[in-house]
């Protein structure tokens, strides 16, 4: 049986985790914590096989986490779900010490895969992650232009970098979208990736010059 304590600072993809893992054979999960420091304060009463990681949390991020699990708890496998899809989160986190990186849109079964791989002590990357990261070589060798889109944006990075280009705040975007601030820095600081540019006026120059902004309505 592996033993998995959920951290995450969202009270609902908690409890979600655990009813969806409560079901497959094989898997426990004996606890659960909202930040790295409450996980912390946790381990030594409640041993664990497998930590299922976020990285973006309130406290002791997931990254801070990591290193000092590896340190106290050196044992313990590490696996990041985090929404974060850029290449320099992954490395980010391999280099603090995860044994393996899955996205929350991830399959079921791509999560359960993952946990059993970092449990027998070996490391696991998520698919899309690692198609995008061969995209990307790929694309350099054979002399794609730097600056062009690593991978296609989803629907919903294009809904906020119009939002971005209309000049509304993160704040007033997740009001229109109906999504949290969080999902909306998230999904900005992905698409900032995607687009390989470095603040909001190069991403809306970038994004004025490829089409993918709504042209604007005439006067």
């Amino acid at each position: 049986m592996i033993r998995i304590i959920v951290v995450d600072d969202h009270a609902l993809v908690r409890s979600g985790l655990r009813a969806v893992l409560a079901a497959q054979p094989g898997l426990q999960v004996v606890g659960e914590a909202a930040h790295g420091q409450e996980l912390l304060d946790r381990l030594p009463t409640t041993p664990a096989d497998v930590v299922l990681l976020d990285l973006s949390m309130p406290v002791l991020d997931g990254v801070a986490t990591a290193e000092r699990l590896r340190v106290r708890f050196p044992g313990l496998a590490i696996l990041v779900l985090s929404m974060l899809a850029h290449e320099h989160n992954v490395v980010q986190a391999f280099e603090a010490g995860a044994n393996g990186y899955v996205l929350k849109n991830a399959d079921t079964s791509e999560i359960v895969a993952a946990l059993h791989a970092v449990a027998a002590g070996r490391r696991f990357l998520s698919t899309e992650i690692g198609l995008a990261m061969l995209h990307k070589v790929t694309s350099t060798r054979s002399g794609k232009p730097v600056g062009a889109i690593t991978e296609p944006l989803t629907a919903r990075e294009l809904e906020v970098l119009q939002c971005i280009a209309d000049g509304l705040t993160n704040g007033e975007i997740a009001d229109k979208l109906f999504a949290s601030k969080r999902t909306v820095e998230t999904h900005r600081q992905n698409i900032i990736a995607k687009t390989q540019t470095k603040n909001t006026a190069a991403l809306i120059k970038f994004a004025a010059q490829n089409g993918l902004l709504k042209p604007s309505p005439a006067a």
